[in-house]
């Protein structure tokens, strides 16, 4: 097709989108554990969240595996846990195996399993808002002994929710989350129990709120909204339903340009696009790549915010400790 037979396609494009700080700390730990030690490095879990990051650390010597007991017995190899935490189980289980382990969990997530145990240590309930078997919350209720943490997942479970001593509780948050429903299941647990205590500083972390906050001004704009992530990434299934929820027709989660639906996107005139946290800027460009063979593009950029957020790497794989 023709330059002049396309139609035009206005994409807005919203910023910021795709990698956030703990993302880019845990790819560059893997990356930075091969160059320094070699392959394998085994990883337990997905670093993150995006089958492209982790086909791509593959191939560079990285082992992916849902436990320890995948790892080989005496192995000197570094073990990475992933940017979502883990129970404080795990680590106990690879000092016990002897393995060399980094913990590359996003520090915000730290922050949340930090505020969750200085709560139970002061006696208190923990409410942990989020999403059951999301690895993040399988990390942060691991951090206490069984039935400290109760989670709640909606907002009708937290109006049907029985504390122990409802003067005695707090919450705590997945980093995740959608921000209109979060704030909707704190309004019923603070209206229900006023003493309950909140992060000194909310958990949904900046990332997640400012992608949100991005697709919440592009949504309402535009005939359709992609936003580049993997179906198991919460924070990018959260960008999805904001943009349905501003009112956007079709919203649509997808991993590569193979996986539009050009019945559902090939007779538009406008088009948002984001990324989730964990999905890389190539496979943005890839989707425009593929709008571009049908339509002329007319790009803008909508910038809500500026981030200049930034984390060290693991101790283990800072220059210092290598030498």
């Amino acid at each position: 097709m023709s330059a002049a037979d396309k139609p035009v396609l206005r994409v807005l494009l919203c910023a910021p989108r795709g990698f956030c700080a703990g993302v880019v700390r845990a790819i560059d730990a893997v990356e930075r554990a091969l160059e320094i030690y070699g392959a394998p490095v085994y990883v337990r879990h997905e670093i993150v969240h995006n089958k492209y990051v982790v086909e791509g650390l593959k191939t560079k010597g990285a082992v992916f595996v849902k436990e320890l007991h995948e790892v080989p017995a005496g192995t000197s190899a570094p073990v990475i846990f992933s940017a979502h935490g883990v129970a404080r189980s795990v680590p106990e289980d690879a000092a016990r195996r002897n393995f060399f382990a980094i913990d590359a969990t996003c520090p915000l997530v730290t922050k949340v399993h930090r505020e969750a145990t200085v709560h139970h240590k002061k006696g208190r309930e923990v409410v942990l808002i989020g999403h059951a078997g999301h690895p993040e919350v399988v990390g942060t209720m691991g951090q206490l002994p069984e039935g400290a943490v109760t989670l709640v997942e909606t907002a009708e479970q937290a109006r049907h929710f029985t504390p122990r001593d409802p003067v005695n509780l707090a919450f705590t948050t997945q980093t995740t989350l959608s921000i209109d429903d979060t704030a909707e299941i704190v309004a019923v647990l603070k209206q229900r129990f006023p003493a309950m205590v909140a992060p000194h500083k909310e958990d949904i972390c900046y990332a997640t709120t400012n992608r949100q906050e991005a697709v919440k001004r592009v949504a309402p704009q535009v005939d359709a909204m992609i936003v580049v992530g993997a179906p198991n990434s919460s924070n990018s299934q959260r960008l999805r339903e904001a943009a349905e929820r501003e009112g956007c027709r079709v919203a649509a989660l997808l991993q590569r340009a193979s996986e539009i639906d050009w019945n559902a996107f090939g007779a538009i005139s406008s088009l948002g696009v984001s990324a989730g946290a964990s999905a890389p800027e190539v496979l943005v460009e890839e989707i425009l790549d593929a709008f571009a063979e049908r339509y002329t593009l007319q790009v803008e950029t909508v910038h809500t915010a500026h981030e200049d957020v930034f984390f060290p790497l693991p101790r283990q794989l800072r220059p210092d400790a290598a030498e």
